[in-house]
């Protein structure tokens, strides 16, 4: 059927939801008035491309046993049984797909479709006019990475159904997770009666007649399975469905849950109500497409779409406790998804936004940390240091009025919080902070060897431990603890503690002052600027398993030391002032240092806000979607990352970047006439309308897109360069005028730059 049923639920549900083409209403002019008609986008999932990125990877592998004359002489291993797809006459994949449907047709002439609900899947199999038997091969054990143990398969021979299970090993971590499926199958148009044949196997070896399938690990993995073969439907192309539920708790529960979920086999019923859910959710983000090319809508609903992706929702499938409370999972990781899918999600998604954070309290209630890199109910393996305690931070600042409503404890969040802050976890490589370290040196000591977890990424997770209590004191301040809040924000501070004012660039000595490594001494040491960057003289990457004992996670000293969301303004003070700044940012974009797959990079291009030149933060920010984002298969330059990738274009796209657990959104020009945010929880919507938009320059290069003047409901904004939350809490207009000279400014007065810790900003 697939490459394995433990991961094709969420293949069929998510990963491979596209959009083919259908007409829609769009905004144009209303020809009576001249005006603006302001027609909303009816079906934004039509504008939903879901193979964009997919180039050598993400594929699912739909087979059937098409060989042989019997049961007996299938081939059932993987590797055995695949089969290439059709392709078009452009060489393309013969696939289409749209949020809640895909569809491939094989070079064997079977066709098949896929569609799903949030616990189970839909299959529907077409088999060409000649099939002597349709046959099925249910796979349990391929999660990918060939990691199942003591698998288990059941055959009900009157009705077919076939349940099964199997340990997998965590994807990006040191557990294991058990899951279970519950295939059931009915002809389409016809009676399709108890299996004519069946059996199971194991390796490449089917058994007919053989219900029951076990195999308890040995040391040697090898393939188990489930083989039915039912009757045609005439001499015609034979069609049947093939329903799978899929649960974390037992065969029994996965049953439950495809009966419950999709009762009575509705193909299009299923499809249609999966693709107006996703219509309702992603409609709440309206965008005017006069002027505008139809890629680039179709980029930002696309990745739009992709933000919505994970973390998972598996409330009711949490083997681990009893709860009333959801459980969320897939949190891979937090580290690549604070800086901008959160926020993402504050503007147009808060109930399912705190449904996330009452799961991650709930966690932390029942484990005694946040969860950071989780997935499938395992812990996995952390890339930075508690950055959940931003996306917590991230909610109860946008929502402390609305928390109780929205059913998220105050109390609880704070105290899980003050867990990251305050307790040192048994194994900091898994949850929570090397917190001792932290609270007695004010960074991580370079030499120094602490039982509980390893002893790398001491700088990058410094400066994020500085990040996240920043978050904390502003939610402290929030509830009116004014002491935690001074006492949190002065620990936000602590970044500077590893700030070596003596290290510059090999090459370059006007590029000066860096983050290092410290020693408990208080000494420095030294890590090349250049580490883990594009220019790397070694070619190290500074990925989690590769032996890295030099202080950073995937990135450089030199874009780690741009990273003080908090404090831009003491950062500026750092490295010799705005003229500096901004010669050092410029230096990292003409020099090669911006890496547009890495996370640590996504907020560089917006950062010249601080030195007031918004202007020029609008031109790099629109190269970089011109030089690295397409809708092309290979339209992503890395990783996707649970919609870190997707949440940062689409915020560029918007004309928008957040500062996480802020009231604040830095401001540029959209790449539309008009983009609006509809909340759920305020029931308002802001609008951003471009008073004079004339277009996107397709390099990203110069152009009539650079903002010179912003009104809010007619009136004066207090700064160009940002946006207060109250805009979008209340709904508002906001217009922009908009200018082909780069050398804007922020507007006057000394808050019209984007506030900084030290210069007293972000007073909740």
């Amino acid at each position: 059927m697939a490459r394995s049923l433990t991961s094709l639920a969420a293949l069929v549900g998510l990963a491979w939801l596209a959009s083919p083409a259908v007409a829609v209403s769009r905004p144009g002019v209303d020809a009576r008035t001249g005006k603006r008609a302001d027609v909303p986008i009816t079906d934004p999932a039509s504008h939903v491309n879901l193979f964009i990125g997919t180039t050598s990877s993400g594929h699912a592998f739909p087979g059937h046993c098409g060989d042989g004359n019997v049961l007996e002489t299938c081939n059932c291993d993987i590797n055995s049984r695949k089969r290439l797809r059709k392709t078009l006459a452009d060489g393309s994949p013969d696939d289409v797909a749209e949020p809640g449907y895909f569809a491939s047709n094989l070079t064997t002439d079977v066709r098949i479709e896929l569609t799903a609900t949030r616990r189970a899947a839909l299959h529907r199999y077409t088999f060409p006019a000649g099939t002597a038997i349709p046959r099925m091969v249910v796979d349990v054990t391929n999660d990918g990475q060939q990691s199942n143990s003591n698998p288990i398969v059941h055959i009900d021979q009157d009705t077919g159904r076939v349940t099964a299970g199997s340990t997998f090993a965590a994807s990006f971590g040191p557990g294991t997770y058990r899951a279970f499926q519950c295939v059931d199958f009915k002809g389409v148009g016809f009676d399709l009666g108890s299996p004519v044949e069946f059996g199971t196997y194991l390796g490449n070896s089917p058994i007919r007649g053989l219900v029951d399938g076990i195999q308890e690990y040995t040391g040697y993995r090898s393939e188990l399975g489930a083989l039915v073969g039912f009757k045609t439907n005439g001499d015609g192309p034979t069609t049947i469905f093939a329903r799978v539920g899929m649960s974390f708790i037992s065969t029994d529960q996965a049953c439950q849950n495809a009966e419950s979920e999709i009762p009575s086999f509705d193909f299009e019923g299923t499809r249609a109500a999966v693709r107006a859910e996703w219509n309702e959710l992603l409609g709440r983000v309206q965008v005017e497409t006069q002027g505008v090319d139809d890629d680039t809508v179709e980029l930002f609903y696309s990745s739009l779409y992709r933000t919505h992706i994970s973390p998972a929702d598996y409330t009711g499938e949490n083997p681990l406790w009893q709860s009333d409370e959801p459980y969320y999972d897939s949190f891979y990781c937090n580290w690549d998804t604070f800086r901008t899918l959160y926020p993402l999600m504050s503007l147009h998604d808060p109930e399912n936004f705190a449904r996330i954070v009452r799961g991650m309290i709930n966690i932390q209630q029942h484990e005694g940390w946040l969860p950071e890199c989780r997935g499938a109910t395992a812990k996995q393996w952390m890339q930075g240091g508690s950055d959940g305690d931003p996306i917590l931070g991230e909610f109860f600042v946008k929502f402390a009025d609305q928390a109780a409503s929205l059913q998220v404890p105050a109390d609880a969040l704070y105290n899980a919080l003050l867990a990251d802050a305050e307790d040192q976890p048994p194994n900091w490589n898994l949850q929570g902070r090397q917190i001792n370290a932290w609270k007695q040196f004010g960074y991580i000591p370079q030499d120094l060897v602490e039982a509980g977890g390893a002893n790398t990424k001491q700088v990058s997770r410094a400066l994020e431990y500085a990040f996240g209590d920043f978050a904390i004191s502003q939610v402290a301040k929030a509830l009116n603890k004014t002491a935690d809040g001074e006492k949190y924000a002065k620990r936000a501070g602590n970044f500077v503690n590893v700030w070596n004012a003596n290290v510059s660039v090999p090459g370059n000595v006007s590029i000066v002052g860096m983050v290092q490594p410290r020693f408990v001494n208080g000494s420095f040491g030294f890590t090349d600027p250049r580490h883990c960057s594009p220019n790397d003289p070694t070619g190290s990457t500074c990925f989690l398993f590769n032996q890295n004992f030099d202080g950073f996670y995937e990135s450089s000293p030199i874009v780690y030391s741009q990273f003080v969301p908090q404090d831009n303004a003491k950062l500026i003070e750092l490295q010799g002032g705005p003229e500096k700044f901004v010669a050092r940012l410029d230096f990292i974009f003409d020099q090669n240092f911006f890496d547009s797959t890495d996370e640590p990079s996504q907020q560089i291009p917006f950062m010249y806000h601080y030195a007031n030149k918004p202007g020029h933060s609008t031109q790099r920010s629109r190269q970089v979607l011109a030089q690295h984002f397409s809708t092309a298969t290979n339209g992503l330059p890395g990783n996707d990352d649970s919609g870190a990738m997707a949440s940062y274009v689409a915020f560029f796209l918007a004309g928008l970047y957040p500062i996480p657990a802020t009231k604040q959104y830095l401001l540029s020009s959209p790449f539309f006439p008009q983009i609006s945010f509809f909340n759920p929880a305020f029931n308002s919507t802001t609008t951003i309308i471009t008073k004079n938009f004339v277009g996107n320059p397709g390099d990203g290069t110069g152009g009539t897109v650079f903002v010179q003047n912003v009104t809010i409901d007619g009136k004066p904004a207090k700064s160009n360069c940002f946006l207060e939350w109250d805009v979008f809490q209340r709904g508002a207009t906001v217009e922009l005028t908009l200018t082909d000279d780069i050398e804007v400014s922020c507007g006057n007065g000394t808050n019209a730059l984007p506030p900084s810790l030290s210069t007293g900003g972000f007073d909740v």
